[in-house]
C-alpha cells in the first residue's frame, strides 16, 4: 500500500515539475507584474496624496493673501503653485482665485493670463467653464469683443449655458448689435433654472431692451 502511494505521489511530483518546468517563468513573471503594479499604484496614490497636501497649504496661503488684497503676494504665490504643483485641483481652484484679486487690482492682463492658464490646463469642465467665462469678461472689458465671443460659442458645457448665453448678449449689447443681444438673453432667461436668482437679472436685461420675457404658461393663457 505504501508503496502505491510513493508511486503515486512520485507521479504527481513528476507532473508538477514539468508543470513549473513549462509554465513556472511565465507564472513567475506575472506574479511580479502584479505585485509592481500593486507597489506602483500605492506609490501613486501617496505620491498623490502628497501632491494636494502641498498644493493645499500653497492656496491657504494665497487665499490669505487674496483676502487681504495684495495682489503682488497673490500672483507670487499664483507662480510658485502653478509652477510646483500644475496637475493638482489646487492649481485650477487658484488660479480662478489670483485671476480675481489681480483683476480688483487693475492688473488685467496678469487675470488674462491666468485664466489663459486655467482654461487651457484644467482637466475638471466646471473649472475651465468659469474661466471661460471670466476670461470673456476681461476681453469684453478691453473691448475685444471677437476674443470674448470665441470664449462663450457653442463649446460650453450644457450646465454653463445659460450663463454664456448673458455673457454673449452683454457683448453683442456692447458691440451696437441689440436685437441679437436680445436673441441671446432670451435663450439664457429659457436656459437658466426658474429658481436662480441670476435669471432675475437677465430677465432685467430684457425688459431694458424693451424684449419683457414670458412664461410658456403666460403666454398661452394672453393668446386665449
Amino acid at each position: 500500500m505504501a508503496s502505491h502511494l510513493d508511486l503515486e505521489e512520485q507521479e504527481q511530483l513528476d507532473q508538477l515539475k514539468q508543470f513549473w518546468a513549462k509554465f513556472g517563468n511565465l507564472l513567475t513573471w506575472g506574479l511580479l507584474i502584479v505585485l509592481t503594479a500593486y507597489a506602483g499604484w500605492n506609490g501613486w496614490q501617496y505620491w498623490q496624496r502628497d501632491q494636494a497636501a502641498k498644493a493645499g497649504g500653497i492656496y491657504d496661503e494665497l487665499e490669505r493673501s487674496a483676502q487681504a488684497g495684495d495682489a503682488v503676494r497673490v500672483t507670487k504665490i499664483w507662480a510658485d503653485l502653478q509652477a510646483r504643483y500644475p496637475a493638482t485641483a489646487f492649481a485650477e481652484q487658484g488660479g480662478l482665485l489670483a485671476a480675481k484679486a489681480q483683476f480688483d487690482k487693475g492688473q488685467a492682463d496678469a487675470a488674462r493670463g491666468t485664466l489663459e492658464w486655467v482654461a487651457a490646463n484644467a482637466k475638471e469642465d466646471e473649472y475651465r467653464a468659469i474661466a471661460r467665462l471670466r476670461l470673456a469678461g476681461v476681453h469684453l472689458e478691453a473691448k475685444r469683443y471677437d476674443d470674448a465671443l470665441k470664449l462663450v460659442g457653442s463649446d460650453v458645457p450644457e450646465s454653463w449655458a445659460g450663463l454664456a448665453a448673458d455673457r454673449r448678449g452683454d457683448i453683442l449689447q456692447a458691440q451696437g448689435k441689440p436685437a441679437e443681444a436680445v436673441a441671446a438673453y432670451q435663450q439664457s432667461w429659457k436656459v437658466l433654472a426658474k429658481d436662480v436668482d441670476y435669471r432675475r437679472l437677465v430677465e432685467a436685461k430684457l425688459v431694458a431692451l424693451g424684449a419683457a420675457p414670458q412664461e410658456e404658461g403666460a403666454a398661452s393663457g394672453a393668446d386665449k
